[in-house]
């Protein structure tokens, strides 16, 4: 077994709790339900959904099944000497992966993108030594297919297997499953009963993780530990679940430098963001990178590793589970299905509706309302600087998200938008990769609190790939996927400003620089 400690949460916020509150009180009988998975913890609207996802409380237990399939699966990788692994998934399915291999340190891609210069760096690998991990739960996810197409084509073009070099894991019976298993491709089924941002513990996260040498039997030990006293009456779950039902932590900050499970933040932001932002409610997670990182405003910070007036300690199976069991509870006190995601639907059927329309196959974005060196900016405001138009789209009431649809490996000095802004602006500032936020952060922009200012950053691309069997190419798609959320954003009347970058490297830095100057 492990020597996992469970999970610990300490700091003076802790005084904060009322243990003997109707809330608290309220929190303790409903995680006495939630063990026992009744669906109806969150109303009767929710209920069919609860009632198929709730397994993810057994998967401490129940993946342990997984473990010969992934012995399997390790041992025909390694005699097929892929030593290199791409994972393709979007929102749940790439992002547990990703923190396992931070914290574990393994070497793992991850193409949570359809930006094809982020994309092209991804197809410098030998392809010989490539494993292709492509996790979709439902079997329709637009990026995830559009990936799979590209890396078939790649391996056919080299004259290699496509069969043999890659992996699905999604649903039983999900398009994805019957379309893999007719030409010949692995497959690994997940369980159907777990949503995807619950779904660490099951083959979306263990899969990859098990592919790149972690042993994962660890995770799955640690959580099970850290579940045995969630139900005690001084439980860290229900205790975390109360400060966060506070109105105090609509905005909260996350902070995992310095601790044992760098990463993880990220993944919280996806799982508590998408369930809690429904019905004009919900919690807004932000990820920041120091201590003295300023998000505006008086705002709680959760840390990782024992500092701070509230902190989070234990083992990286230990914090999937405990902030799983957190979400759900914390949707009880909202009032919300933590299992649904109605919004992000719509952003995926707005993208479509203009890929329809550009019959091309080609952008068709209206007229920018002021150009400037290599910085183009669409708004329904007339300004004469770009100064102007940031500064107006900071002013609002509420948070601000920036939403980057860039490269986020060689774009990456982007993020210091964030800071930079939330500086200035003195309010909540998240900032979001897409197409990636749109399966996290997403859900919250259009079904949370309606307070939000939105900045979208796009640029142009060096070099376009095409998508096999598609009228259009990666370049295009993204662009759908930028201004099919804005349209979503602007048909709620919030304020929406497009900063496109004419040219990356240049844009970025006199983007920064303006910024500074605010």
């Amino acid at each position: 077994m492990s020597n996992g400690i469970g999970i610990s949460i300490s700091g003076t916020a802790l005084s904060q709790v009322d243990q003997n509150s109707k809330l608290y009180l309220e929190l303790l009988h409903s995680a006495k339900k939630l063990a026992k998975k009744d669906e109806n913890l969150w109303g009767e609207s929710a209920a069919a959904e609860a009632k198929i996802r709730m397994n993810w409380l057994e998967l401490p237990v129940s993946s342990r099944e997984l473990l010969p399939q992934l012995d399997a699966l390790t041992a025909w990788a390694r005699e097929k000497k892929l030593t290199k692994v791409l994972l393709c998934g979007m929102g749940g399915s790439s992002l547990a992966p990703e923190v396992i291999s931070k914290i574990f340190h393994k070497e793992l891609t991850v193409i949570d993108t359809t930006d094809p210069e982020q994309i092209s760096l991804a197809l410098k690998t030998d392809l010989s030594k490539t494993l292709v991990i492509v996790g979709s739960k439902s079997g329709s996810t637009i990026e995830t297919a559009a990936q799979l197409e590209l890396f078939k084509s790649e391996f056919e073009m080299a004259g290699l297997d496509s069969s043999e070099q890659i992996l699905i894991i999604t649903d039983p019976g999900s398009p994805l499953d019957v379309s893999a298993r007719a030409a010949g491709i692995r497959v690994l089924n997940a369980d159907p009963n777990v949503g995807g941002r619950f779904s660490a513990l099951s083959a979306f996260g263990l899969a990859p993780a098990a592919l790149i040498g972690v042993d994962v039997s660890v995770l799955l030990d640690d959580a099970f530990e850290a579940a045995e006293k969630f139900l005690e009456s001084n439980s860290p779950v229900l205790q975390m679940a109360y400060l966060l039902a506070q109105p105090a932590y609509g905005f909260t900050a996350l902070l995992d430098s310095d601790s044992a499970v760098p990463g993880i933040s990220d993944w919280i932001e996806q799982l508590i963001a998408e369930s809690t932002g429904k019905n004009g409610k919900g919690v807004l997670p932000i990820v920041i990178s120091s201590p003295t990182s300023a998000i505006g405003g008086s705002h709680p910070v959760i840390t990782f590793n024992g500092d701070g007036p509230l902190s989070v300690a234990g083992t990286l199976g230990s914090q999937f589970i405990f902030w799983e069991w957190v979400t759900a509870l914390l949707c009880v006190a909202l009032k919300v299905d933590p299992f649904n995601q109605p919004n992000v639907t719509e952003a995926k059927n707005q993208t479509g509706a203009l890929l329809t329309r550009w019959i091309d196959g080609r952008v068709q974005s209206p007229a920018p309302a002021f150009v400037i060196d290599s910085i183009a900016i669409y708004s329904d405001k007339k300004f004469d600087s770009v100064a102007q138009y940031l500064t107006e789209a900071i002013s609002g009431a509420g948070y601000i998200a920036i939403m980057a649809y860039l490269n986020r490996v060689s774009d990456h000095e982007i993020s210091e938008i964030r800071e930079l802004i939330a500086a200035k602006s003195e309010k909540p500032t998240t900032f979001g990769w897409g197409p990636r936020f749109l399966h996290s952060t997403g859900q919250f922009h259009k079904g949370g609190p309606q307070v939000g200012s939105f900045i979208q950053v796009t640029g142009n691309c060096a070099r376009d790939i095409a998508i096999p069997n598609q009228g259009y190419g990666f370049e295009t798609l993204i662009m759908a996927q930028a201004l099919g959320d804005g349209e979503a954003l602007q048909k709620r009347k919030f304020p929406l400003l497009r900063i496109h970058l004419r040219d990356r490297m240049n844009g970025i830095s006199q983007l920064l620089a303006i910024i500074k100057s605010l």
